[in-house]
């Protein structure tokens, strides 16, 4: 068994009764207990001091254990002065890690079973090998995605393999699939295999399988139970039926691909996302969302983002025209990903080997890579002193999650070359608001030029290869929230909002929630199972609204932020009204092609009010009357739980809900 890196408990003990800076009148608190905060051994819940403790001891036990299994020289009382200097500004809320590090960095998800994809945020596959290995491709997806990994992936493998089909008249093979995610994969490759090399037919005994309710150890929440798999062998089935005796089809692969997605979705593992990416010029790519087309897919088609790799001079008028309709397809300039680092830099080549990227496109990635996204929040800073001080430590802690080692050897041998990270920046708005545009440039650019330097430094220390590439914008979700920031670039749609938060009905969390004077009703269409909570919200004075920026104004912004901070790349969904800026579309996409890696579109359409939205706009008046009636939120002992997860960008990974229409410890060595 590996050491374990302690924080002394003299500098825990200054924390415990510490008020944690949660954002957002108690929404940043309540996303907090009700996903991050585990069940400790006791069979209490995590308190922030407790979870921050727990990632920064992980962080630095893998920082250990890698020192000292390569005899590099590990010194325990500078990184006990590190350690405390990443705690203090996780705890304080000027970074953090990934939701997928807040859940499992220190946990036995990693010390023990050695699952450190699970800390990644993001993956991308080729589907182009399928001739070498034809599940492959498929097992990696589902994989990652029960691990909570968001992957992307491409169909470029159309065409490359035959669908045999099975041999109907052979005796059928039957596999028992073990209680595991191990074994739910396993079942998938035999599955596909049994079509693609056409042998006998493949049956599961799923008795195994624990029923559904029973709790899961580990990553916590509960089972499913087996149908949600069932129905995947059942559904890839009927797909590969079609497809016998052909060559594989586009269709065929983004369908077994979105089929498993909606499995794992439904499978408990609710955060998992999928972008595919197809060609420009093909109409069967670009009318896999047209249900009209492929009514067989309306019913699984939503677990993707779909875009195209687009060729730079193309012409934006046909997929300007799609976009008015459904927001779809994205772009994603695979020329730039490779060629380009920031761009303010000039080409550099030295991404050669990308082939696509992750579900909210902020990551350029080569096949079977994963990375890690730390969120800095420059806005909580006094100076840019202090931000460079917070930049050392995000980037410390994604460049320590490099170092632990998947089980994958696809994926090992990219990351252990490219060590890819992506340091990202949330609360735009809010900072362009008080400090200016000007200001955040020069913040952007010093403190890349920062990163960089430290980057050289702690690559030296570990003996390991400097990052390919270490900043990035991500659109942020639950963990801006935590934080009371406004997501990654993206303007607020309205500065006062009701947020709505759906709970278990059992949910502990109800009571203190209720005892504070926070609405709570039952979930419309779940009234037996859920209920709902309604958080008021105030972003900030000054902040101007998503509706009042153009759509030029906003694909500037985000070419701002390619050229002075992401070397990987701006994840942005411009919003546009259709009526007034569709026309828009196609000159925007042509002028901003050579100043940016990737842009998704999507149309403000006016559905009107229905019960319990997700976010509800108010004006200042109504924000007011709510926040006085409430009192002091305490949450008292709870048991966590996994919730009802609304279909948007939640825990690092982009969402698609279905379509309407100092350097004193630079090295711990002595």
């Amino acid at each position: 068994m590996s050491k374990k890196f302690v924080l002394s408990e003299n500098f825990i003990n200054k924390y415990k009764r510490k008020k944690a800076p949660f954002g957002f009148n108690g929404l940043g608190e309540l996303v907090y207990m009700r996903t991050y905060s585990r069940i400790k051994e006791n069979g209490k819940n995590e308190r922030w001091w407790e979870t921050v403790q727990r990632v920064v001891e992980g962080t630095y036990t893998m920082q250990m254990n890698w020192i000292e299994s390569h005899q590099l020289g590990w010194n325990p009382w500078q990184a006990q002065k590190s350690a405390q200097d990443m705690y203090e500004r996780i705890f304080t809320m000027k970074f953090l890690p990934p939701g997928r590090g807040l859940w499992a960095m220190g946990t036995p998800i990693t010390e023990e079973k050695g699952l450190y994809a699970a800390l990644n945020n993001c993956a991308f596959v080729s589907t182009k090998t399928l001739k070498e290995d034809y599940a492959k491709p498929f097992c990696f997806l589902m994989d990652a995605s029960m691990l909570g990994v968001g992957v992307g992936f491409d169909t470029k493998g159309a065409g490359e393999i035959v669908v045999k089909g099975i041999q109907k008249d052979r005796d059928e093979q039957v596999y028992e699939i073990p209680d595991t995610r191990e074994g739910w994969v396993e079942s998938l490759k035999l599955l596909l295999e049994s079509y693609f090399h056409g042998q006998a037919p493949m049956e599961f005994d799923y008795t195994k399988i624990r029923p559904a309710g029973e709790p899961i150890s580990g990553f916590g929440g509960v089972s499913s139970g087996h149908e949600p798999l069932q129905e995947v062998h059942e559904d890839i089935r009927k797909v590969l039926d079609k497809n016998s005796g052909e060559p594989i089809t586009i269709t065929t692969i983004v369908d077994i691909m979105n089929l498993i997605g909606k499995c794992v979705v439904a499978g408990n593992v609710r955060r998992t996302a999928e972008i595919v990416f197809g060609e420009a010029d093909s109409e069967e790519y670009l009318d896999l969302k047209n249900y009209k087309v492929n009514p067989h897919r309306e019913t699984y088609g939503w677990t993707s983002n779909n875009s195209i790799f687009a060729e730079l001079g193309m012409d934006y008028t046909a997929a300007a025209e799609r976009i008015v309709d459904n927001g779809e397809p994205g772009f994603a300039w695979l020329d730039n990903m490779r060629k380009y680092s920031r761009m303010k830099n000039g080409g550099d080549n030295k991404d050669h080997r990308v082939a696509g990227g992750n579900p909210c496109l902020e990551q350029s990635l080569e096949s079977y890579e994963l990375c890690c996204l730390v969120e800095t929040f420059p806005d909580n800073h006094e100076d840019f002193e202090d931000y460079a001080r917070t930049l050392k430590y995000a980037y410390l802690y994604a460049k320590s999650v490099t170092l632990g080692k998947t089980h994958w050897s696809d994926t090992n041998r990219v990351m252990l070359r490219n060590r890819r990270i992506g340091c990202s920046v949330s609360g735009v708005a809010q900072f362009i608001t008080h400090r200016g545009l000007g200001e955040l440039k020069n913040w952007l650019n010093d403190g890349y030029d920062v990163i960089q330097e430290w980057d050289k430094m702690y690559s030296d220390w570990f003996a390991v290869p400097k990052s390919i590439k270490t900043t990035s914008v991500k659109p942020s979700g639950t963990v801006s929230l935590l934080a009371g920031a406004t997501p990654g670039l993206h303007y607020p749609e309205s500065r006062f909002y009701i947020r709505r938060i759906r709970l278990s009905k059992h949910s502990e969390l109800l009571e203190p929630l209720e005892k504070a004077g926070y609405k709570t009703e039952p979930a419309f269409g779940s009234e037996d199972t859920t209920m709902v909570v309604e958080v008021p919200v105030d972003v900030g004075e000054g902040i101007r609204t998503a509706s009042e920026l153009s759509i030029w104004e906003q694909f500037s912004l985000a070419a701002f932020l390619q050229r002075h901070w992401a070397d990987n790349q701006v994840s942005c969904t411009v919003t546009f009204d259709p009526k007034k800026e569709a026309d828009q579309i196609a000159p925007c996409l042509n002028y901003y092609q050579y100043h940016l890696k990737g842009i998704s579109l999507l149309p403000r359409h006016d559905y009107g009010a229905y019960k319990q939205m997700p976010y509800e706009a108010i004006d200042e008046k109504t924000y007011n009357d709510e926040v006085t009636k409430l009192g002091k939120l305490s949450f008292g002992v709870i048991k966590n739980e996994e919730a009802d997860v609304d279909k948007f960008c939640n825990n690092d990974s982009c969402e698609v809900p279905p379509m309407h229409g100092d350097n004193d410890d630079q090295q711990y060595s002595n």
